[in-house]
């Protein structure tokens, strides 16, 4: 593997001060996986123009363990078009990096620069550039085998139990000159965490505000109502999509909690806190104004929460669900179905077979392949998997449905069997292997992908069997009924809702 590293990486790599904490972990993947580590000649060129002159000597014997490109690649067409829209010195460089992967020179980037992922983006070979947070993910899906740790479930803990010596909060006891004294008084509050070999990789509080909270200290002065503060959040890159386990976690308080407004303050400081605000945005949170304190200016984060739903981008309002839209059961064998949707567990498994070791286990969005012949669900339709179960008698009451999802969208204009591996992988319950296996099982029927959001796991004693299902009517009982999608109606999926006792406030109408 031939890794284009811009810039960016290179000063966090070799900095003498740690900017980036993931970079450690990145490079030691370099060196499990054999990774040829190439930069390119303008690169060079950017680290001799520092403005410390130590920094700029120091850099120039570093670099001599990289790889660098002796020669550049033509310049065709394409690049030449997006040359044209350069105005720095920064976007012609950027340019130069997407020109060496466009014409194959190099196989993957990795950068923390959102103009050449813009750029790679408009060339169609957005897949090959990577940020550190989605390369560590590539890189754990693809080598389980030399994953040489695991990330535990996400627990509650006191904060009084929880290590503030731990080399995770150093970045707090930074910004905020008082946050040892402010944790300390919380000792008796909850926090979320999740730990790797015993150290913090991700940390999360939460406070619900009332409207007479005072925000003297927000400009523009935020309006009176009643909110959902994530109060402390850090997310470690560890390759497992934790950001989205604890974006999980802060929607459905905010669900239960009936506010109105999710926010938060932050610094953009350093790297770790820029990819968390990227995390958020995604995810339908937009820039409000900023938060003036003696430790400086934070930017202020907002996500409305009224009940909503947007078809273009569900993210943006999950995990709000239409009921205007087609509603599809879809079978997911016994042996992915908890590796999948790790929340709906069924009482007859053990949690300790389930630790959070996949990414896709973590995420929100995932990916669902299929062979069914039934291929008509569209972004924002609604998911409701249904479990498997052997054959015989025992099927009746051991095939469940078990959960909830938005269909995020569906690919089936696959090219080929790389294309397909490219589009699942992270978010799948197959390996490269497997995935290779699933695209060859049959060359003259193809499988396809639905892309989906996890909303919802039914609570356990109140998940319909198949024996119930026949009996209300919305299984028919036919040979192969749910061998793919199959389409129920509106006041079926009503009947399910009711009999499951689904929170109601997931749904438009």
């Amino acid at each position: 593997m031939r890794i284009l590293l811009d810039t960016n990486i290179i000063i966090h790599r070799e900095a003498s001060k740690v900017i980036h904490p993931d970079i450690g972990l990145l490079f030691r993947w370099f060196d499990k996986t054999g990774a040829t580590k190439i930069i390119h000649p303008l690169t060079v060129k950017e680290l001799a123009k520092h403005k410390d002159k130590t920094i700029a000597e120091t850099m120039k014997i570093k670099i001599r363990n990289y790889f660098q490109l002796k020669t550049l690649s033509k310049e065709t067409a394409p690049i030449i078009e997006i040359r044209e829209s350069d105005e720095t010195e920064n976007d012609y460089v950027d340019t130069s990096l997407i020109n060496e992967l466009y014409n194959k020179r190099v196989d993957i980037i990795i950068t923390e620069d959102r103009g050449i992922h813009l750029k790679a983006k408009s060339l169609n070979i957005d897949k090959k550039v990577f940020t550190i947070d989605t390369y560590l993910e590539k890189v754990t899906a693809e080598n389980p085998n030399l994953v040489d740790y695991k990330v535990l479930s996400v627990k509650k803990e006191h904060f009084g139990n929880v290590d503030l010596n731990d080399h995770f909060f150093d970045s707090f006891k930074e910004d905020y000159h008082e946050f040892e004294g402010w944790f300390n008084r919380k000792a008796d509050e909850e926090s979320y965490i999740c730990q790797a070999d015993k150290k913090i990789g991700a940390f999360l509080y939460l406070k619900v505000e009332t409207d007479a909270e005072d925000y003297g200290d927000i400009f523009p002065v935020f309006s009176k109502k009643k909110r959902l503060k994530i109060g402390t959040f850090k997310v470690l890159s560890t390759g497992y999509k934790l950001g989205e386990r604890f974006l999980k976690i802060i929607f459905d308080n905010a669900l239960t909690c009936n506010v109105e407004e999710i926010y938060v303050t932050i610094f953009e400081k350093r790297e770790d806190q820029i990819r968390l605000i990227k995390l958020l945005e995604d995810w339908g949170f937009k820039s409000y104004g900023v938060k003036k304190t003696i430790n400086g200016e934070e930017l202020v984060l907002v996500r409305d929460f009224i009940c909503q739903f947007n078809i273009d981008n569900p993210k943006f309002t999950f995990p709000y669900i239409s009921k205007n839209k087609n509603v599809f059961m879809i079978p997911i064998y016994p042996d992915y179905h908890t590796d999948l949707l790790p929340d709906s567990i069924l009482t007859t498994e053990s949690p300790n077979d389930f630790v959070e070791n996949e990414p896709h286990r973590n995420a929100i969005s995932k990916v669902y392949i299929s062979r069914s012949i039934r291929r008509d669900i569209e972004k924002g339709d609604i998911i409701v998997f249904y479990r498997t179960a052997t054959g015989g008698r025992a099927a009746y009451y051991t095939s469940v449905i078990t959960t909830i999802a938005i269909c995020e969208g569906k690919a089936d204009d696959i090219a080929d069997e790389n294309d397909f591996i490219l589009k699942c992988r992270r978010r799948s319950v197959f390996d490269d292997n497997g995935l290779k296996k699933f695209w060859n099982y049959n060359p003259r029927y193809r499988p396809f992908i639905i892309n989906f959001l996890y909303v919802h796991s039914f609570p356990t004693g109140k998940r319909i069997n198949r024996q119930k299902l026949l009996e209300l009517g919305i299984l028919t009982g036919e040979e192969n009924e749910i061998r793919g999608l199959k389409k129920i109606t509106k006041d079926h999926f009503e009947i399910i809702l009711k009999e499951t006792e689904t929170n109601e406030s997931y749904f438009i109408d």
